[in-house]
């Protein structure tokens, strides 16, 4: 169990998306270099001061290269600890050679398991263990002090562990909730189509048996039609089956749509009024559009329920124009400071996303909480094929 542990960690890459430099970045340098001018001038009892300056200097710029060099910056900074020490104790100094303000190695150790391999965490690990040792071993100060400055110095490690674990956390499960709505939006596309496709091949087959007269062209017709829309079926079955949880069946049941929003916004209880608005030719459109109008509005109306405060009042309106349908849902909660983004709404981003539009959640600029999507619909018109000549 040890064992495979250790390997899960040696082979561990680097978290995704690590930027190489922010703005806070050239603020923590210029600190430094400000830090280590002041020291450099106030400070009288610096040993070997132009030395020093420059490898606290040294010390200042490492952290620029923390995020994509974690490894080199650390073994570059902690070999330049261990090489002051060691050219103070060859020399016989009585002070200890160097600047406080190399106390910003302490970022490179918050930075290694933070945006390092599991490699690079181990042997940067090793590094930092054995420069602290060799410190502490240089050093006339007691065992107990020396022990306690290791753990102040291993610290950054595990708060920059925490942080990667957490963001990590959060990432796997934005990434669950994206895959389930593309397995929802999946199983909506196959049960519309399924009831279709279905019908298709039932009229095609009672069509063969009815051709009483037998033309050669229905009857081949008929046959076309029967065959493709079998093999559409059987096909698409088979892709989605993929997406399905085990042991699921075909769900044969159309998804709900702008025709229940009437039913969706009676909402019990009577505590918020709802002012539904639809507008323009809502009847025709595609399946997956009309699925996802219903689940922006649901999930919209849930969020209102339970999070808008002193809300009276839920406007959602649903327009159709030639090319697109918007959608709009706003209450007028009073603004508290904390958001409504959670899992929900990046499910129902993906969904828009997938289907070539856009959501966007947010406070209104007065009160409450605005949902405003663009979702395509001349997939209808643009995707329609025309039956070939024959």
């Amino acid at each position: 169990m040890l064992r495979d542990d250790l390997r899960t960690l040696w082979t561990e890459p680097r978290p995704p998306g690590a930027p190489a430099r922010v703005r806070r970045d050239w603020a923590l340098l210029a600190a430094g270099l400000a830090g280590v001018a002041l020291e450099a001038t106030l400070r009288e009892d610096v040993v070997w001061r132009p030395v020093a300056v420059v490898f606290a200097v040294w010390l200042c710029l490492l952290p620029l290269w923390r995020r994509t060099r974690p490894l080199a910056t650390v073994t570059l900074a902690f070999g330049s600890v261990v090489l002051l020490p060691v050219a103070s104790l060859a020399a016989a100094t009585r002070e200890p050679v160097g600047l406080y303000t190399g106390g910003v190695v302490l970022v490179l150790v918050y930075a290694l398991p933070r945006w390092g391999s599991g490699r690079e965490v181990v042997l940067g690990g090793a590094v930092i263990l054995a420069a602290g040792v060799l410190c502490s071993a240089m050093d006339e100060t007691p065992v107990a002090e020396n022990l306690v400055g290791l753990a102040f110095l291993l610290l950054p490690g595990v708060l920059g562990a925490a942080v990667r674990f957490r963001v990590t956390a959060h990432e796997r499960q934005l990434e669950q909730v994206r895959s389930r709505e593309r397995e929802r939006l999946a199983r909506e596309l196959h049960d519309t189509v399924a009831h279709h496709v279905s019908a298709m091949v039932i009229i095609a087959q009672a069509g063969r048996v009815l051709a009483g007269t037998d033309p050669s062209a229905a009857v081949e017709a008929l046959e076309g039609v029967e065959e493709e829309g079998a093999r559409t079926l059987e096909e698409m079955r088979a892709i989605v089956a993929a997406l399905r949880d085990r042991g699921v069946g075909a769900e044969l049941a159309p998804p709900a749509g702008v025709a229940d929003l009437e039913r969706l916004v009676r909402t019990p209880g009577g505590r918020l009024r709802v002012d539904l608005g639809l507008d323009g030719e809502l009847d025709a459109l595609p399946p997956a559009v009309d699925a996802a109008v219903y689940r922006i509005v649901q999930e919209s109306v849930t969020n209102a329920l339970r999070h808008a405060v002193d809300a009276t009042e839920l406007v959602v309106r649903v327009a159709a124009e030639r090319h697109t349908v918007r959608v709009s849902v706003r209450d007028d909660g009073r603004r508290t400071g904390r958001g409504r983004d959670g899992y929900g709404l990046t499910g129902l981003r993906e969904r828009a996303t997938l289907l070539g539009g856009t959501l966007l959640a947010g406070p209104g600029t007065d009160r409450g909480w605005h949902v405003e999507a663009e979702l395509p619909r001349a997939r209808t018109e643009r995707g329609a094929h025309t039956r070939p000549g024959r």
